[in-house]
């Protein structure tokens, strides 16, 4: 048996009505807490739409134990609505525009985004970056480096969060600033672009920032199981309906939140390294976000489960093949 101290998923993706109905208690079960990322159909770019939503998030985890952290939408905040909202988030997402699901209102000219970041960086509010270019789709995550240089050394202060990293790049980038630290997801830390189209296509396999080279794959797994201080569990888990990825332009995002925490056990495990498991879910996220989770044990056990096929009309990670460590009240 192993128990984990109010696991934490850094960077999740709920969506709305049915889909929130749907995906919420497979997180709320897993984790105490989660980072809950704003780029719905209408973008969660003020404090109404934050309350709202947060509402909606709880009601839908039930009962369980699970605090969502919410997050705003870039955009330019005067310092009066940053100071009404502060209290409620845990950060500002920014998305460079069109680089991802929903993020049409994003950034275009990362030149004038300065007086707002100031004011983040003022007022200790984290900027969680989605850190893409729109370059070749290979390199995306590399160009975007100076932009992560730019924020990390203008503004030393200012907490920044270089989310769902992809690249050994990445890595050596956290290195030379000591204000940011980084989400890693379980898929990236598992796939390689090889499983995504070295043979048929795998659609449920598709996400942006899109898997990357064993060589990168190796260096994630290498830092996360030797317990890289900077870096933090994100599942970017991302549910979309299976017609929106089994089709021609199919959507961009992998649903892991059922499996998330038992292939990251019996990956840990698999490594010698469960030791390391607890900080890389909790430790390092409650230190750099300066949080406090509420109190949950979440219990794992080693008896193998199969992930089904399906859940509700969305494919899940994994689906079909059997995992190892099942959660202790799960029936199998």
């Amino acid at each position: 048996m192993l128990a984990l101290q109010s696991p934490l998923d850094m960077h999740l993706h709920l969506r709305e009505q049915e889909m929130l109905q749907l995906v919420a208690p497979l997180s709320a079960r897993s984790f105490a807490g989660a980072v809950i990322m704003p780029n719905l159909v209408q973008p969660v770019n003020s404090r109404d739409r934050l309350v709202s939503y947060r509402r909606a998030i709880v009601s839908a985890c039930g009962t369980d134990t699970f605090i969502p952290y919410m997050t705003l939408f870039f955009r330019e905040y005067t310092r009066e609505e940053l100071l009404a909202v502060r209290q409620d988030i845990i950060g500002i997402k920014l998305y460079p525009a069109g680089i991802t699901t929903q993020s049409d209102a994003g950034v275009r000219d990362f030149d004038s985004i300065a007086a707002t970041v100031s004011l983040l960086e003022e007022l200790d509010i984290p900027l969680l970056v989605h850190g893409e270019s729109s370059g070749f789709v290979m390199d995306r995550e590399t160009e975007f480096l100076q932009v992560y240089a730019k924020l990390a050394g203008n503004f030393p202060k200012l907490r920044v969060v270089m989310e769902h990293i992809s690249t050994a790049a990445s890595l050596e980038f956290l290195e030379r600033y000591n204000n940011v630290a980084a989400t890693v997801t379980l898929h990236h830390l598992l796939l390689t672009l090889d499983d995504v189209a070295g043979g048929l296509l795998q659609p449920h396999l598709f996400c942006k920032p899109i898997a990357k080279t064993p060589r990168d794959r190796d260096a994630l797994r290498q830092a996360v199981l030797q317990g890289h201080p900077q870096l933090m569990f994100g599942s970017d888990s991302a549910p979309h309906p299976r017609h929106a990825k089994e089709c021609c332009g199919c959507a961009a995002g992998i649903f892991s939140a059922p499996v998330a925490l038992p292939m990251l056990v019996q990956l840990f495990d698999g490594a010698g390294c469960l030791e390391a498991l607890q900080t890389f879910v909790t430790g390092n996220a409650v230190r750099f976000y300066r949080i406090k989770p509420p109190e949950k044990m979440v219990q794992l056990r080693q008896k193998s489960w199969r992930v089904p096929e399906v859940y509700g009309t969305v494919r899940p990670f994994l689906a079909g093949q059997e995992l190892q460590w099942s959660f202790a009240d799960q029936d199998n």
